[in-house]
Formats: C-alpha cells, sequence, structure tokens
C-alpha cells in the first residue's frame, strides 16, 4: 500500500483549506474537546502545574493550548512539521515553552529533566522499532517516578477495529499509515527499559474524569468521564 509521510499529508490539508482549519485537521478534528480530555488525562496521571511535560507528536497545539493557563513549569513541544510547530509557537506558547522539530527518535532534553512524557497517537504512526528507540530515549529524559502516557489502536477494540479495515479498503490512498500496537509488547518493552505498567484503558471505555462536561462538533457528550477513542497506557520509570 501506497502512503505518504505527515508533512506532506499537512502540506496537503495547507493547499485544500483555510489555515486555521488545516491546522485543525491535521490533528484529527475535534481541535478544544480533544485538547481537553488530553489535559484532564494527564493531569489525572500526575501531571501537576510546577511539573515540566514533554508532548511529543504536539502537532498545532491543541494539547498546549488547553494547559497555557494550568502548567507554569517547563513544556517541550516536538513535531515533524514546521508548519504545525509554528502554529503552536505563535498561537499558544509562553516564554520559558520550547517547540522544536523532531530529529531521528531521541528528545532534545536532558537527562532526568522531566515529569512526564506524552504521546497522542504518535505511537500509531511509527514503526515498532521507531516507538521502542522513543520510549528508550524518554527513560532517559524522565525523572525517577516520572510518567509516560501514550494512546495506541489495538485490535480487539471494535471501533480501532474499523480504523484498520478502513485502511483495507482504502487501498493506494495518500493517507498516513495506521499502526496497531498489542499489550503484550507494550509490557515487553516496559520490562525491557525499566518502566512498570500503571494503567491500560480500553479504548471504548470512559476513564478520563472530567470538571466539566465536554460536547463534540458531532453531538456527543461526556458528562462525568470521558475517552480518547484510543486505548491509553501509562507507564512509570522505576528510577
Amino acid at each position: 500500500m501506497k502512503r505518504i509521510d505527515y508533512e506532506t499529508f499537512v502540506g496537503g490539508l495547507l493547499r485544500q483549506h483555510p489555515h486555521s482549519e488545516a491546522m485543525e485537521l491535521a490533528v484529527g478534528g475535534e481541535y478544544e474537546g480533544m485538547g481537553v480530555l488530553q489535559k484532564q488525562l494527564l493531569v489525572s496521571a500526575g501531571l501537576r502545574p510546577e511539573g515540566s511535560l514533554i508532548d511529543v507528536g504536539c502537532g498545532s497545539g491543541r494539547l498546549a493550548k488547553q494547559l497555557r493557563d494550568y502548567l507554569n513549569g517547563p513544556y517541550l513541544g516536538i513535531d515533524v512539521v514546521p508548519a504545525l510547530l509554528d502554529h503552536a509557537r505563535k498561537e499558544f506558547g509562553k516564554p520559558h515553552w520550547r517547540f522544536e522539530r523532531a530529529e531521528g527518535f531521541t528528545l532534545p532534553a536532558d537527562d532526568s529533566s522531566a515529569d512526564m512524557v506524552c504521546f497522542f497517537s504518535v505511537f500509531t504512526h511509527l514503526r515498532h522499532e521507531e516507538s521502542f528507540l522513543y520510549l528508550r530515549d524518554t527513560k532517559r529524559v524522565l525523572k525517577p517516578g516520572g510518567k509516560v502516557v501514550l494512546s495506541f489502536l489495538e485490535f480487539h477494540i471494535p471501533s480501532h477495529w474499523h480504523v484498520f479495515e478502513t485502511g483495507v479498503n482504502q487501498g493506494d490512498a495518500d493517507v498516513p499509515v495506521n499502526q496497531f500496537l498489542g499489550r503484550d509488547a507494550l509490557q515487553a518493552w516496559a520490562r525491557h527499559l525499566g518502566f512498570s505498567v500503571e494503567a491500560i484503558h480500553d479504548g471504548d471505555k470512559p476513564h478520563i474524569p472530567l470538571q466539566s462536561p465536554i460536547t463534540f462538533s458531532s453531538g456527543r457528550t461526556y458528562t462525568d468521564k470521558g475517552l480518547l477513542g484510543q486505548s491509553v497506557c501509562i507507564l512509570v520509570s522505576e528510577g
């Protein structure tokens, strides 16, 4: 199957849509609602206002927008697409926040410098070896007891199977590849890298505590708890 790189995909969106709309579509739409869900997930996982966060695959700043009035500590947003980074930096940046282009599968951060690293819809577009390399360097930059929050696709979730079927039916369509990841792989990676698995949440079961209801453009509303749609794994660095 033919698949394009993400920068080419975003370039196509920018040619077809107004800039602000393309920036939202580039990260999958539902910009406000999904940003709130991501923020609340990180807060429930232990992100404190004074904490430090590395947001891998930060895109056009969907999460950064929601964290701007919450996170006083350091933030580092990483992405492969300069246009997305420029938008995030311009619209949602703070003086001590950084937005940098991803180079390889390492993080531009010092050893033991981060409290939390998140990967939202990142491992869904990488080869397993590439995801492992990212996690290996994440172990380096996390403080002892620091956490990784990542989302992933898995075959046993019915809505995720639909994503797979859609990819099969698209054939040679110019869309980014979707990669599925088994829980056994995550558990093995954690064991080999020195993480413990704190939690794994099914992608079709609400688990994110909400401070107030969220209504999406589709009309769907979450009240007490929400979900990203992808499954979520939380890892803890064992020091």
